[in-house]
């Protein structure tokens, strides 16, 4: 049974399990403190901490893990990149203080302190711009760094950027795009590979059908023609013909963003028996 780390605690934590409970692989623990877990009898799960996550895929303790890109790429530890599950969304960037008068990244100058926990991927991204930095390594709350004098800027994760704002610092430069990845040890056995793909595919089919509709209704066949650019689907809407009627059934899956001007559209074309719902899991 292959291994599968998974981040231990916080937000990501929570949206994995919910993820692999969503595509069928609920996480079964026997604790609230358990160390591992079954993971619908078909993997086994084994919690630890999201910035250990990099280094227990590619030693082999783990066949595959969850965790940050950002993590990963801190790390340097070679690992295959099998998708992206689209949450956890953030940025590593570098920031400095408003008053600072620094701009841009050119505007950096040579031995200035940066504070950051990613010290890896601070030194390497000044050493590839040829801009020489010291590197200040903290642990939490780096953006007060500038304003108790241990840094010049900072290197640190944002998401909407309002906690730098509120700080008092600007944005001048990204650094890493990050988001929560699935990740597999380089040159894996045939066996891994195949469930790998597998488990691949069961997330994918599940984050495939997030933001979606099932929408069914009932259309008088004059209106078919407009119905169809209301309901472009997948592949176009499915119509099904209705015995003995004027009406056919249209069946398409639909944005979930889109779906109340998409009702209001097919009312005003005599539309009838409109019914939406969600789904759970979407093969493309």
């Amino acid at each position: 049974m292959l291994k599968i780390a998974l981040p231990n605690k916080g937000r990501l934590s929570d949206e994995v399990r919910e993820l692999f409970n969503d595509a069928g692989l609920e996480v079964r623990v026997r604790g609230e403190r358990a160390l591992t877990a079954s993971l619908g009898g078909e993997f086994e799960a084994i919690f630890v901490r999201a910035q250990d996550i990099p280094e227990f895929v590619a030693d082999g303790a783990a066949d595959a893990g969850v965790t940050g890109w950002d993590l990963v790429c801190e790390s340097g530890r070679e690992l295959d990149m099998l998708m992206d599950l689209e949450f956890g969304r953030c940025r590593l960037v570098v920031a400095a203080r408003e008053e600072s008068g620094i701009q841009k990244l050119e505007d950096i100058q040579d031995g200035v302190r940066v504070a950051s926990s990613f010290t890896r991927l601070t030194q390497e991204f000044f050493t590839k711009r040829g801009q020489s930095v010291k590197v200040v390594p903290v642990s939490g709350a780096t953006e007060i760094a500038p304003h108790l004098g241990i840094a010049d800027i900072i290197v640190d994760l944002t998401s909407t950027g309002s906690t730098l704002k509120m700080n008092g610092l600007r944005e001048v430069g990204t650094i890493v795009q990050s988001s929560a990845r699935l990740i597999a040890r380089k040159g894996h056995v045939p066996d891994a590979a195949a469930q790998l793909d597998e488990l691949r595919q069961a997330l994918g089919s599940v984050l495939a059908a997030r933001g979606k509709r099932y929408l069914m209704a009932n259309v008088p066949r004059r209106v078919l023609p407009n119905v169809h650019e209301v309901l472009p689907g997948l592949n176009g809407p499915t119509v099904v013909e209705v015995q003995g009627g004027d009406f056919v059934a249209v069946h398409a899956v639909v944005p979930a963003r889109n779906i109340y001007r998409t009702i209001n559209s097919l009312k005003n074309l005599g539309c009838q028996g409109i019914l939406v719902t969600r789904i759970e899991r979407l093969m493309p």
